[in-house]
């Protein structure tokens, strides 16, 4: 299963006629069609070769044309997507106007204040330079993406595209040909070779990495210069409205201990002496491997060479977390350097480390958040493994389902045992990337038999998921909403699209309140927190700054713990319901942030 931390083959004479007609409502994302397209021999050779590119560009450009012209879909993240998939194939076929107006288009859709603002820049500067200066390869032309750039960013909200234009620039400074060309030879080329095609929602990643060889990693040092210098000119930071609200509960009081679960990738419990929830004389913990089977391991095994090299990776992980905070620390330099220089060879090996460190380090990260100013709060670990392989390993069989399925029934018999009130999961899966991890291990024949299988394996954890939380009633379940930036019950993504009174989904704001721009959004969302460059534990006791819904979901978690401390007789509900109504509901009626002092004082608390 591809559980992470927070478009079968249809011919094109079967969808003319439909598209003929009205278009078809789409409320799912399971919903769209599926496109499957024939692929031989190297991958990056046709990414390359502009006659091989562009026969396979043409038949996905038509199936996207189609799939715009015959549903009117709900999301507007999905017709973004779209949108922006035919914009970049506009550029590349030199038709600049359809890509102009593909971008005013994609720009209108927009619902986030940063994303309207920003929205298809890059690009744009882009068609202006070449039509002013005459072609690409010129300085005069480098100056003038630059030129442009600067003159749109200086018109704009400083505050409002501050966190944007950071994590754009650290983008670019770890951009490369390596990394730009390593999803198609690591992750694309295998699944090829295996079965002689590749699906709609593999194959926008070659079209993405022809559009980066020829646009944008040309501009690497204009983009860095660019951004960097807007950013120093600047040089402010935002408001913290996070402070003010935030309890630190005294020691000492009458307040009732409360158990807390963190269910997610592993806690290094030795980081929180005297607090943790022991069964007999030993940590109490619930842990599942890979292959769900049952585990003894507190945090993920590994070998006693990763091990060895944990502080490496871990400095690693600081760096990139710099980066995107605009520090320029040692760790940022060599993260930067090591990226942006990789070896074809080394993109495999270094990724899968990078991932495995996030993955590893994402529990105790959490739980660092969750048990923050509360002397009364008690951890339990509930370990869920992650994988961080770039291919699937293990690969999806029914028996490994099944027993996932199962595992889930078994991790809320743990959570009541413990006597926990609180739980906490920064985790998630959806439907599509069943039917991804099916097409990446080769299972199906096609297209159409990917899709029911997926459905199948989904529908078996989300039932099972939803009839084990609804069997705790009196512990209250608290989710991150996701990182996909789109609306998680659109894209059939759990537990965040799930409907029970004992669970709360949180999505992700900045230090200012600001909505973060990976944050995923609809019905279920029901609370904001901060979740932008949070800092935490990791294994070991080092701190680093972690940006995700995985950090926004246990402040909330957080708060829901010290006001059972203060009134242990509240039920889940009503716990919610305090946070809810205690919380601010923003103008645009987008983000319900949640303030910890106004939520604690209604419940009696005073300092």
């Amino acid at each position: 299963m591809n559980f992470r931390p927070m478009l079968a083959l249809v011919g094109a004479l079967a969808l003319t006629a439909a598209f003929a007609q009205t278009p078809k409502r789409v409320d799912k994302a399971d919903d769209l069609p599926r496109f499957s397209y024939p692929v031989q021999g190297d991958l990056e050779a046709i990414v390359r070769e502009p006659q091989r590119f562009n026969a396979l560009a043409g038949a996905v450009r038509r199936d996207l044309e189609a799939t715009l012209a015959g549903y009117d879909i709900a999301e507007q993240a999905t017709r973004r997507q779209i949108l922006s998939q035919l914009a970049q194939q506009d550029m590349l076929e030199g038709r600049y106007d359809d890509a102009l107006r593909r971008l005013a288009q994609v720009q209108q859709l927009q619902e986030k204040p940063a994303d309207k603002l920003l929205s298809g820049l890059t690009s744009r500067a882009i068609i202006a330079a070449e039509k002013k200066t005459g072609g690409r390869s010129s300085p005069a032309y480098l100056a003038e993406v630059g030129r442009f750039i600067a003159e749109e960013l200086d018109r704009l909200p400083y505050l409002v595209i501050r966190n944007d234009i950071q994590r754009a620039k650290a983008g670019m400074e770890t951009f490369g040909e390596a990394l730009v060309l390593g999803r198609v030879r690591n992750v694309l080329q295998p699944v090829a070779s295996q079965t002689g095609a590749l699906s709609s929602d593999l194959v926008p990643a070659m079209i993405s990495a022809r559009f980066a060889l020829e646009f944008i990693l040309p501009l690497k040092a204009t983009l860095v210069e660019t951004y960097g210098r807007y950013l120093a000119a600047h040089n402010v930071d935002k408001a913290d409205i996070w402070a003010a609200r935030d309890v630190a509960l005294p020691p000492g009081r009458n307040y009732a201990p409360v158990r807390i679960v963190v269910w997610d990738s592993g806690v290094d419990t030795q980081l929180f002496p005297g607090r943790v929830v022991t069964e007999g004389d030993r940590p109490a913990m619930i842990a599942y491997d890979l292959q769900n089977l049952p585990s003894p391991f507190p945090l993920k095994a590994l070998p006693a060479d990763l091990q060895a090299k944990m502080p490496s990776l871990q400095a690693r992980s600081k760096g990139l977390s710099d980066l995107q905070s605009n520090i320029d620390s040692a760790e940022a330099t060599e993260v930067k350097l090591l990226l942006s220089n990789l070896a074809p060879a080394q993109y495999k090996s270094v990724l899968e480390e990078l991932r495995l460190v996030s993955t590893y380090s994402h529990g105790t990260h959490v739980a660092g958040i969750a048990m923050a100013g509360n002397p009364y709060a008690r951890i339990a670990n509930a370990r869920i493994e992650f994988g961080h392989t770039l291919l699937p390993d293990p690969c999806p069989t029914p028996e490994l389902h099944q027993r996932a399925a199962d595992a889930f029934g078994a991790y809320v018999d743990f959570i009541k045992k413990t006597g926990a009130r609180v739980v906490n999961m920064s985790w998630g899966g959806d439907l599509r990337s069943y039917e991804v991890e099916l097409e990446q291990c080769g299972i199906g024949k096609d297209t159409a038999e990917r899709r029911a299988l997926a459905r199948g394996y989904f529908d078996l954890h989300l039932k099972a998921l939803t009839k084990a939380i609804a069997s705790a009633p009196d512990v209250l379940f608290v989710t991150a909403a996701g990182n996909s930036g789109n609306d998680a019950t659109f894209n059939d993504f759990y537990p965040s699209s799930i409907v029970l009174p004992n669970l709360v989904t949180v999505g992700a704001v900045d230090k200012a309140g600001d909505e973060a721009s990976f944050t995923s959004y609809g019905p279920t969302v029901q609370l904001h927190a901060n979740g932008y460059q949070v800092e935490s534990f990791v294994p070991g006791g080092r701190r680093i700054a972690f940006s995700g819904t995985s950090m926004a979901s246990p402040q909330v978690a957080n708060l829901a713990a010290k006001i059972l401390a203060v009134k242990p007789s509240l039920k889940p509900a009503e716990v919610i319901a305090v946070i809810r109504s205690t919380a601010e509901r923003t103008e645009d009626g987008r983000r319900t942030l949640v303030n910890p002092a106004k939520a604690l004082a209604a419940v009696g608390y005073q300092p």
